[in-house]
C-alpha cells in the first residue's frame, strides 16, 4: 500500500459503529476513537474545573475524575436546560477534539504511514469531523434493534431518543455516505460487508 485514506464511520445511536471500526482494524486499518479522546479530555484540569464550576463537585467521582454518567444525566436530561448544558459541554470539548484529529491525521500522513485510517465518532456529522474524512461509511440498523441494544446497556427508551435527537438526522448521514453497511445481521455478515469495502478501497488505490 502506498496511500493514506481516512474513513469516517457514521450511523444512528446503537448501530454498532465501533464494531465496524474494529472489523476494519482487524483487516489492518489504524483507528482513532473520538469518544475515547473526548473521555480523556474530560479529565484535563481546565475542563474538569470548568465542569465543576458549572455543575458542582457532584460531577466527579470518589477518585476526583469526571463521572461521565453524571454528565450524561445533565446534558441528556428531559428538561429545557439540557440543550444549553450540552452546548456548553460541546463548546469545551469539540474544538479540542478537532485539534487533536487534525494533528493526528497530519502526523500519520507526514510519518509515511500507509493504508487506511478510521475515525469512529458518535457525533461525526454534527461536529463537522466528516470534513476531515475522504470517505464515509453509514452503519444501518432498524430503530427497534438499535433501541434494544441500548436498553441492554442499561439505557431507557427516553435516553435513547434524547441522544438520537441531539445528532444529525439518519437521512442526512445516509446521504453523505459513500458506503452503507447493514449491521442488523450476524457478525459474519458484517465482516463480509466490511471486507468488501476494504477490497474496494485497495482496488481503487492500487
Amino acid at each position: 500500500m502506498e496511500f493514506m485514506i481516512v474513513i469516517g464511520i457514521i450511523g444512528g445511536v446503537g448501530s454498532g459503529k465501533s464494531s465496524v471500526a474494529s472489523a476494519l482494524a482487524e483487516l489492518g486499518a489504524m483507528t482513532l476513537d473520538v469518544d475515547q479522546i473526548g473521555h480523556d479530555l474530560l479529565n484535563e484540569t481546565e475542563i474538569k474545573n470548568r465542569l465543576a464550576e458549572r455543575w458542582g463537585t457532584g460531577v466527579t467521582d470518589s477518585s476526583g475524575e469526571i463521572d461521565r454518567s453524571v454528565v450524561a444525566g445533565i446534558v441528556f436530561a428531559d428538561s429545557p436546560e439540557a440543550a444549553d448544558e450540552l452546548k456548553f459541554l460541546e463548546s469545551l470539548v469539540h474544538p479540542r477534539i478537532t485539534h487533536q484529529l487534525v494533528s493526528r491525521i497530519a502526523e500519520f500522513k507526514q510519518s509515511g504511514e500507509t493504508g487506511v485510517l478510521v475515525i469512529d465518532a458518535a457525533v461525526m456529522v454534527k461536529a463537522g469531523w466528516d470534513r476531515l474524512c475522504d470517505r464515509l461509511v453509514f452503519v444501518e440498523v432498524p430503530e427497534r434493534d438499535r433501541l434494544a441494544r441500548c436498553q441492554q446497556r442499561g439505557w431507557t427508551s427516553e435516553e435513547f431518543y434524547r441522544r438520537e435527537l441531539n445528532q444529525e438526522s439518519l437521512e442526512l448521514k445516509r446521504e453523505r455516505a459513500n458506503w452503507v453497511i447493514d449491521n442488523s445481521g450476524s457478525p459474519q455478515e458484517l465482516t463480509e460487508q466490511v471486507t468488501g469495502i476494504w477490497n474496494h478501497v485497495h482496488d481503487n488505490q492500487a
